[in-house]
């Protein structure tokens, strides 16, 4: 299964996926006709079909809906369809959605959804949209929802994907190749530049989980990892060993606090890339206590070389580099130097 970035005239319009939107906008064919031109995400699943996201940037009030929303940047997202079957899409959807807010710095991001649509307007709500306004076309009544990218809710869920660290701690955590393209594929194995509008993984959940044998206890709700992938063979780590991307701890367990076999796979399966076999042989072994869960929060867009850490961040070079902590300032200048955005990382104290 495939996520693409494809144009509109390039997608099947007959295809079944689209006879719902058909049936809730009158204008949709029309509407999808003149976008020919401009791209959208398209998730191909084994039959067809089974996703289909448009993002627009705005500048200006929006003015069509009750009340009007004052001037910003902001991005639209234009149109969300999935065809849920438990592979996290709506969460990749999601991913992609601030992915683009956050590489177009935009101020708002909002959507329209019809009342009916319950699981859609959930998974908004659950990452910090709220209802500000209603639509009213001849297709009917639509809620309007908003989220400001900034605006603490109090929630790490609802403020996803800024990160508020006022009392948590930051640490580095390392990685090896294999698994880090397991779990991260959104996070480029080179240290080249990118563009979020080009997909480049397979499975963008929001939320991770991850096993190690590090000694990780002092981890908490709400502390912070720099993912950090060890070198890969083709060279000295001091260019190859790169710092890729940022979470969220969520919750950490060992996995002996997991009452069963049962318990443990239903625990990791939702959020993990692992096989049901692969899972069996951790919890077999044991080989792997540590149970992390994590939001994966920002990727940056240009990789930090371990030398840049040690020279220019002020990185110890001589410590052990699976698991330490960093200081707020080198969070900072290494969320900096990797998005260009150090705001993204907000401590109020």
């Amino acid at each position: 299964m495939e996520l693409k970035l494809k144009k509109f005239k390039d997608v099947d319009l007959e295809d079944v996926f689209f006879d719902s939107l058909k049936n809730d906008y009158s204008e949709f064919s029309d509407w999808f006709e003149k976008k020919s031109e401009d791209h959208a995400y398209v998730f191909y699943g084994d039959t067809g079909i089974d996703g289909f996201l448009y993002l627009k940037l705005e500048e200006g009030p929006v003015d069509d809906v009750t009340p009007p929303l004052p001037a910003k940047n902001r991005l639209k997202v234009g149109t969300m369809k999935i065809n849920p079957h438990g592979t996290r899409m709506g969460e990749r959807f999601i991913k992609k959605i601030f992915d683009h807010a956050l590489r177009f710095s935009v101020e708002e991001i909002y959507v329209t959804v019809f009342s009916h649509h319950q699981a859609l307007k959930s998974l908004f709500c659950r990452y910090g949209f709220s209802e500000k306004a209603k639509k009213v076309t001849p297709n009917g009544e639509e809620l309007v929802l908003v989220r400001d990218i900034m605006e603490d809710r109090g929630d790490q869920d609802k403020n996803y994907p800024v990160i508020y660290c006022d009392t948590n701690k930051a640490y580095l955590l390392s990685l090896h190749p294999i698994f880090h393209t397991k779990l991260l594929p959104d996070s480029k194995l080179n240290n080249e530049s990118f563009d979020v509008t080009e997909d480049v993984s397979s499975a963008n959940s929001i939320h991770k989980v991850y096993l190690t044998a590090m000694d990780v206890g002092v981890l908490r709700k709400g502390d912070v990892l720099v993912v950090y992938r060890t070198n890969d063979g083709k060279g000295p780590a001091r260019y190859r060993s790169v710092a890729t991307s940022v979470g969220v701890i969520e919750e950490r367990r060992t996995i002996n606090s997991f009452s069963n076999w049962e318990d443990f796979y239903r625990y990791c399966r939702p959020h993990s890339v692992f096989s049901r076999s692969e899972l069996e042989s951790f919890w077999n072994t044991k080989k792997y206590p540590q149970v992390l869960k994590f939001s994966y929060n920002l990727s940056f867009s240009k990789r930090i070389t371990r030398g840049t850490m040690i020279d220019e961040v002020g990185l110890r070079e001589d410590q052990y580099w699976g698991f330490f902590e960093l200081s707020k300032s080198q969070l900072r200048d290494l969320v900096r130097r990797g998005m260009g955005n150090e705001s993204l990382i907000v401590n109020k104290a």
